[in-house]
């Protein structure tokens, strides 16, 4: 009795079209799920990168104020640190 339902099922071409249009639709769906999550991966991994480099843009400066700041008096540093103060 299932042997016939699944035969008279097999060879009913418009079930069958529906079917295959079914599992179309969602291997599209899966396929555009995929394809979101790489776009969004992508996207935070660029906003890590530009991070990492705004890091490393501030390590610069810091270094370059460190290295000035090394060969000041004490009363020229203080000076520039007031004025770091105000700001």
């Amino acid at each position: 009795m299932f042997g016939a339902i699944l035969g008279a099922i097999l060879g009913n071409k418009t079930i069958m079209a529906l079917f295959a249009a079914v599992v179309g639709g969602l291997s599209l769906y899966v396929a555009g799920g995929i394809n979101r999550a790489k776009k969004e991966a992508a996207k935070q991994a660029a906003g890590k990168l530009a991070a990492a480099e705004d890091r490393l843009e501030m390590d610069r400066e810091a270094t370059a104020a460190e290295r000035h700041a090394a060969g000041m008096t004490d009363d020229a540093a203080r000076k520039e640190a007031e004025q770091w103060a105000k700001r």
